[in-house]
């Protein structure tokens, strides 16, 4: 169909008229199932069967995990028989449904429905009714009794309204703050938060109980800054340095001394910060490689979930991936994941010899095997869709564990991994906060551009590990 042709037919609706059916006539449509439609249908039945609403038990389930609601297939049905075959003007008189395989996230279901008899005397038609799974798997059969219509309709498609969600991941970052209210705050190094964003940023974080501040920055700077933007600095601790990269190894060495248990970047440069922490003299180095972990939670995936390294190791080696996946697992155990599905990420999802990071992808997972890595479940190397949707899994014939839910996105490189978390946080709706992993304290590594939101998300993080690290030093 020429695509002027195929774009009319979207937007006008005409029947077929009782006369015009023949036996065999034949109409279907597509749709995907996605986890607003389980909401809505939800939202709008007052279906709330946790079987469709709940992960975390429907993971437990039968079906090992969310599955549609049995009748947005029969709605789907509906949709075809109003709008295609006979189309407007039809009257629904009943319809048989068998339920014969769960629809999951991701699924593609055709819909179709094929005339079975016609009747003269009466204009009711039987049709026979499908919908079947982009395997193959016919989920739902059944049949549909309607009376045709007996006159022609040719209507403009109505404009129905958008509906949104409205999940915006601060479900996510309220649970995060209840499972931090009942630790003390600790103290932080703030390295020169000498513009108003980071000084406010840090004073935020204390507001809400998580952090007491420690300020590492020239005085008159701070305070200027302070006076400009109408913040308070009474009662808090200054570290007095002349310049940003004076802050930086001051920070570190309070750190080093205790005096702190944990650092967050103010204004200056990431790498003028990370210097000073890596740094041989600091003693905050352990055997480990320091790495960054994004956590996100995103209204379209049904839990939170890591993205690593996108902040600091440009283009690591495998035995740096092998530390940044241990980091990354470590901090998955921090907040609540016993045994975290590891995804090793490349643009496909077999070994060649030809693509690094499928190579790196398949070390790392037989060092899993060797219990060089630990804590964690891995499977690499994973397409980003294999990884994180069930249905494009199957799709590719792919029986693991991890592949379409992951917990841990770990990226060929920081690149990559910065270009895939920015877009799930600007096109994709993510929650997020930030932290360095691997270094003797937790570092919050803050952007201009995050929002009041991931600072304090980033916040409450170092302050778990912080408490953790008192108990299992890393």
């Amino acid at each position: 169909m020429p695509s002027s042709q195929a774009s009319d037919a979207l937007a006008v609706l005409r029947n077929r008229t009782f006369e015009e059916l023949r036996i065999g006539d034949c109409a279907s449509m597509e749709r995907v199932l996605a986890r607003e439609d389980i909401e809505l249908f939800a939202a709008m039945s007052g279906d709330a069967n946790p079987q469709h609403v709940d992960p975390e038990y429907a993971n437990g389930s039968r079906f090992h995990g969310v599955i549609a609601h049995g009748m947005w297939g029969g709605a789907l049905i509906s949709a075809l028989l109003g709008t295609r075959l006979p189309g407007p003007g039809t009257i629904y008189l009943g319809q048989s449904l068998r339920f014969l395989a769960p629809v999951r996230i991701g699924d593609r279901l055709r819909v179709s429905a094929t005339v079975r008899a016609l009747d003269p005397a009466t204009r009711r038609v039987t049709l026979d009714c499908a919908c079947v799974n982009q395997d193959g798997v016919c989920v739902i059969e059944g049949q549909a009794q309607v009376i045709a219509p007996d006159e022609r309709i040719e209507r403009v498609r109505a404009r129905l309204p958008e509906i949104r969600m409205d999940r915006s991941g601060t479900e996510g970052l309220q649970r995060l703050f209840a499972h931090v209210a009942m630790l003390e705050p600790v103290r932080v190094g703030v390295v020169h938060p000498c513009d108003a964003l980071s000084l406010e940023g840090a004073l935020d974080a204390r507001d809400a109980g998580l952090i007491v501040p420690v300020l590492v920055a020239p005085r008159a700077r701070l305070e200027a800054v302070a006076a400009e933007a109408g913040l308070d600095l009474s009662g808090l601790e200054i570290e007095d340095v002349p310049h940003s990269h004076a802050a930086a190894s001051r920070a570190a060495e309070l750190a080093c001394r205790g005096r702190v248990e944990a650092l967050m970047k103010g204004s200056l440069h990431t790498d003028e910060l990370m210097g000073a922490i890596v740094a041989r003299e600091s003693g905050l180095r352990t055997k480990r490689r320091v790495s960054h972990c994004f956590v996100l939670q995103t209204p379209h995936y049904p839990r939170p979930f890591l993205v690593t390294d996108a902040a600091v190791n440009l283009a690591p080696d495998l035995m740096q991936k092998a530390d940044i996946v241990q980091n990354a697992i470590d901090l998955a155990h921090a907040i609540g994941v016993p045994e975290p599905k590891v995804a090793i990420l490349a643009a496909v999802e077999t070994v060649m010899a030809s693509m690094q990071a499928t190579l790196d992808a398949a070390a790392l997972c037989k060092m899993a095997d060797r219990g060089q890595i630990t804590g964690g479940l891995l499977d690499g190397p994973l397409a980003f869709d294999n990884a994180v949707s069930p249905a494009a899994a199957r799709t590719k014939g792919i029986v693991s564990p991890v592949a379409g839910q992951a917990d841990i996105l770990v990226v060929p490189d920081l690149e990559s991994g910065n270009m895939l978390a920015k877009q799930l946080m600007y096109l994709g709706q993510a929650a997020s906060a930030g932290i360095v992993m691997g270094a003797r304290v937790p570092v919050v590594l803050t952007s201009r551009a995050d929002s009041r939101e991931s600072r304090l998300a980033s916040c409450a993080i170092a302050l778990l590990l912080a408490h953790r690290y008192r108990q299992t030093p890393p």
